[in-house]
């Protein structure tokens, strides 16, 4: 129900008694959590030692200017890289872009996590927040890149996660920032922003993420607030059976639902299984707001993941290696 954050490289006592709340679900890293690679994979170990319960670890391990861990991993291109790619070896760039995710996904679950919130397949149009996150303007080149990203995390053993539904990438505001209001038809969404995360879901996405984007000829609230766009369009109509995020709670956008525990609630009701409490300041606020609510912990059991191999095995595997030298010295490393 909630994905919380914590506040450093180590947990608190405070934080070991929310994660043996019911209603937590898991845990969301950030960059403030990581000091080595080591150290994150006992910070890991410990969030699981905290209680019996499964727990979904989780972080944003994209590339380019969206990677939390950096000292002992890849240093991943940006996605972007995929789309210059694509205009002149369309073959070569769905394949390295299958290989990006494997890679990714392959680090992050070798440190104990099961999911890195991956990939974005927002529009390349301008965004303040997305900018190189994207892959591409045009809708047919991120959807077919979109499934290929699919396809390589799902090789590592990691679920995808399609993100910002019904797409962010064409407004300008950062909606951690500011309010970021869409103004275009739906039948225009549909023909544009939505084609990728059609694409994906075909694929086999297994989760998406809610933008905090309103788009008022659809629905009135922010995406992540609507059951129109959650229940009637991604479920109903796009036959969508897997998880939905929120975006986190503490953005700026987000405010427009009202206060913390407003927020929460405004996104379980509209039909997300899991909101993001990223903030730890927001914590205890966010878990007032679910008590005496029916839990919805069984929908993230198919995102946990099982059996991987370890950083000594992941070194040892002559994939980790090539594949790592292929991608950066074909789009070169973060920017």
């Amino acid at each position: 129900m909630l994905l919380i954050g914590v506040a450093g490289t180590t947990l608190t006592a405070q934080e070991h008694d929310w994660l043996q709340h019911d209603a937590v679900a898991g845990v969301v890293l950030f960059k403030r959590n990581f000091a080595s690679r080591d150290q994150v994979v006992e910070l890991t170990a410990a969030i699981r030692a905290a209680t019996a319960r499964p727990l979904l670890v989780a972080v944003d391990q994209e590339g380019g200017r969206v990677q939390r861990f950096h000292a002992g991993f890849t240093e991943l291109p940006p996605l972007e890289g995929f789309g210059r790619l694509h205009a002149t070896d369309p073959d070569a760039a769905l394949a390295l872009a299958e290989q990006h995710a494997w890679l990714m996904a392959s680090e992050i679950r070798a440190t104990g996590l099961d999911l890195s919130f991956a990939p974005v397949v927002d529009l390349g149009r301008g965004n303040l927040a997305i900018g190189s996150r994207a892959f591409a303007e045009d809708p047919p080149v991120v959807a077919a890149l979109a499934q290929a990203y699919v396809r390589g995390m799902h090789a590592a053993g990691m679920a995808a996660t399609l993100k910002h539904f019904p797409g962010h990438g064409t407004v300008r505001e950062d909606t951690h920032h500011e309010t970021a209001i869409d103004p275009r038809p739906l039948h225009e969404l549909e023909a544009q922003d939505l084609l990728p995360f059609r694409a994906g879901i075909q694929a086999g996405a297994d989760a998406v993420m809610m933008a905090h984007v309103v788009y008022p000829q659809v629905a009135p609230q922010p995406a992540g607030c609507s059951p129109r766009w959650i229940n009637q369009i991604l479920r109903e109509k796009m036959g969508f059976r897997g998880v939905v995020f929120s975006d986190d709670i503490g953005m700026a956008a987000s405010s427009a639902a009202g206060g913390v525990s407003a927020r929460v609630r405004a996104h379980l009701d509209a039909g997300c299984d899991v909101v993001l409490v990223c903030h730890p300041e927001l914590v205890e606020e966010s878990l007032q707001a679910v008590a005496g609510r029916s839990l919805n912990t069984a929908a993230l059991l198919g995102l946990i993941a099982h059996g991987a191999m370890g950083w000594g095995g992941l070194l040892a595997d002559a994939r980790h290696g090539d594949t790592r030298t292929r991608l950066l010295e074909t789009l070169g490393r973060t920017a």
